[in-house]
């Protein structure tokens, strides 16, 4: 079984995205048509985009995880919800699907939201976005998990897997597990959007 601790914020995410976006940020390389990835990059320019981006993804992810924290501890069914960090680099603000998502199952709104994060992704207005959603740790398992699947235009791109309970209105967390992500919501092929 998961061990599982108290949470008292959403910062307790936070710091572990930012402490494991420091391992991440050893094997990341920029997309091939990345606007910034000319062949030159030096290790000094690498790890000053990867720490931009990395403060971006924190303040993403804090944000989105206080917002959806209700959703994990009310009685109702968890349903996948998406933020964008837009393209100043401070705000955030919720993806709605309109009225068309609120009729679908929870497997296809991570598809539209995939499908529109890519659109304004590749519009140039945000520099990252993540969706959160649960499942089970494992089948038959009474332990969910939070997956928060994020990605930035510099390169970054991964999903956080942390197993929680709830007990009343607490949750406890357990340890964060990361897993690659294919980067694919910022760039397209050979074009150079973003």
């Amino acid at each position: 079984m998961i061990p599982v601790r108290p949470l008292f914020s959403a910062a307790t995410i936070t710091a572990t995205l930012l402490a494991s976006s420091i391992a991440l940020s050893e094997s990341i390389t920029l997309p091939a048509n990345s606007p910034l990835k000319d062949g030159q990059v030096t290790e000094e320019e690498m790890a000053s985009i990867l720490s931009a981006a990395q403060t971006q993804l924190v303040r993403l992810t804090d944000e989105a995880t206080k917002a959806y924290r209700g959703q994990l501890t009310d009685a109702r069914p968890n349903m996948p919800s998406a933020w964008m960090l837009m393209k100043d680099g401070t705000t955030v603000k919720r993806i709605s699907l309109g009225e068309q998502g609120a009729e679908v199952p929870a497997s296809a709104r991570i598809y539209m939201y995939r499908a529109a994060i890519k659109a304004i992704a590749q519009g140039g207005e945000i520099n990252a976005a993540a969706i959160l959603y649960t499942g089970r740790v494992s089948e038959g398992s009474e332990v969910e998990a939070l997956v928060i699947e994020h990605e930035h235009r510099l390169g970054v791109s991964a999903n956080k897997v942390i197993g929680f309970t709830v007990d009343g209105n607490e949750l406890r967390w357990s340890e964060p597990v990361s897993q690659s992500k294919p980067f694919e919501w910022f760039y397209d092929g050979d074009s150079r959007k973003g």
